[in-house]
């Protein structure tokens, strides 16, 4: 998430290089937005959650604003209905950890809410309002793929617990990077959003919801004209699986990727640097399956170009699991198209957790880890080599970071560089690295007959 206080100044400077030619037709402002506010504020709610745990902090940087009172942690929120039948779209770090949700309407009227789904890879929540007989107000999302820089965009939200509040703006930028999680590729807008805004919906002028506000840039807390917002193209998809399913079912190619780099691009002919090149290929693995090797370079995945790894994960991860898709790499200077069966992230992530019940003898947890030491135990239950030097992963928090990147059975030999033999240097290292804020971390891995480098970010 976003962290207030790195906000960097930038100088505008005017060039004056005359006036562009068959300039698009100027479309002034509207008159005003009260019809359309008018339209679309019956359908977004304020949330409200408590937890009996009194202290316990909201997650993310645009953190919905918390109170205590009678024992509780209060944190308020925002929210939109998507359906009459009470089914409500809002952030995940609104309702974690919640042992209440009540929701409010626009007109005062209050319900409780049960989790349908979550997902916290893309900060995103379902919920379903207790009422029978009830026909709510809705809204639907619009294509956040015909969104364009400059466009008029309307956030209705909930800031700082004072109930819904209309605020407008322009589309700042499309596809951002805020390092969130793997699925980056927000909407930025200078709408104010602040605290309490958390999850609730950005429209575009058609009452469209084009993007769930989730992160603000900031150095003083509160709003700067830098908000950013999923976009519906994903939330969406998202959000029919969390209804359909309780959870979601992403695709899993199985290999570790890499940007391409411009002496890479320079070798193989490429005009430019574009797609993934292949680092790791799981064993396995789908893409083992299918004969991607590695130093091939991905330029097309399931018929949508591939200009970056971002492009690349997102493009897997929206593809049906158990779906054969085309998939073109470029191997010694050739492309060619091979076929790959995905199978599902969910499974593979699930099936490398454990830790239910106490720890083993010697095993310690940090980042989502597991680890021990490879004693004959462990070496023969995860069949590791006699002697292996390292630390062991044997399980894995599928929550975490760590699990895009580790699995049961894998030795970490090194982190950051620095050697690793016992699991107290391995946690502390990791605790270090995450309290330091330093970002990702380089480590070196050993999985079978691999060694291979991965980014892990503690």
């Amino acid at each position: 998430m976003m962290r207030h206080g790195l906000v960097a100044a930038v100088a505008a400077i005017s060039l004056g290089f005359g006036v562009a030619e068959a300039a698009a037709p100027y479309r002034g402002a509207p008159a005003s937005f009260a019809d359309l506010a008018e339209q679309l504020t019956p359908a977004v709610v304020n949330i409200s959650t408590s937890q009996r745990a009194p202290g316990v902090k909201a997650s993310g940087e645009l953190a919905p604003l918390q109170k205590k009172f009678s024992g509780q942690a209060v944190s308020l929120g925002s929210g939109f209905i998507i359906d009459a039948s009470g089914v409500v779209v809002t952030n995940n770090h609104v309702i974690d950890n919640a042992d209440e949700i009540s929701v409010t309407l626009h007109d005062g009227s209050e319900y409780k809410a049960t989790i349908k789904g979550v997902d916290r890879e893309t900060d995103l929540a379902v919920l379903q309002l207790e009422a029978t007989g009830v026909k709510f107000p809705a809204v639907t999302f619009g294509d956040s793929g015909k969104a364009r820089v400059g466009d008029w965009v309307i956030a209705v939200g909930n800031p700082f617990g004072l109930g819904g509040t209309v605020t407008v703006g322009v589309i700042s930028a499309r596809n951002r990077d805020i390092e969130a999680g793997n699925f980056d590729d927000f909407i930025q807008t200078d709408a104010a959003i602040n605290r309490g805004n958390s999850g609730g919906p950005l429209f575009d002028m058609n009452g469209g919801v084009i993007g769930i506000n989730t992160a603000i840039y900031s150095q003083t807390g509160g709003s700067v004209g830098v908000g950013f917002a999923v976009p519906s193209d994903l939330a969406s998809l998202v959000v029919e699986q969390l209804i359909k399913y309780g959870e979601t079912r992403r695709g899993w190619l199985g290999v570790s990727i890499d940007e391409v780099s411009p002496q890479l691009a320079g070798k193989t002919g490429m005009e430019r640097p574009r797609g993934a090149v292949v680092s790791v290929v799981r064993p396995n693995s789908p893409a083992q399956a299918a004969g991607i090797q590695a130093n091939d370079i991905i330029v097309e995945f399931n018929k949508r170009p591939v200009s970056s790894v971002r492009e690349l994960t997102r493009a897997v991860a929206e593809t049906p699991v158990g779906s054969l898709a085309p998939v073109v790499v470029i191997r010694d200077g050739k492309r060619m198209t091979l076929q790959v069966k995905l199978d599902r992230r969910e499974s593979r992530l699930i099936a490398a957790a454990s830790g239910v019940g106490p720890l083993p003898a010697g095993a310690l947890t940090g980042a989502g880890l597991t680890l021990q030491k490879p004693t004959r135990e462990v070496t023969e239950a995860f069949g590791l080599p006699a002697g292996i030097e390292g630390v062991v992963v044997t399980a894995v928090d599928p929550d975490s970071a760590a699990s895009t990147v580790l699995q049961p059975g894998d030795v970490i030999l090194e982190i950051g560089w620095e050697r690793m033999t016992r699991p107290e240097a391995a946690v502390e290292k990791l605790d270090k690295l995450r309290n330091l804020n330093s970002g990702p971390v380089q480590i070196y891995v050993q999985r079978g007959d691999l060694l291979f480098y991965e980014s892990l970010r503690p």
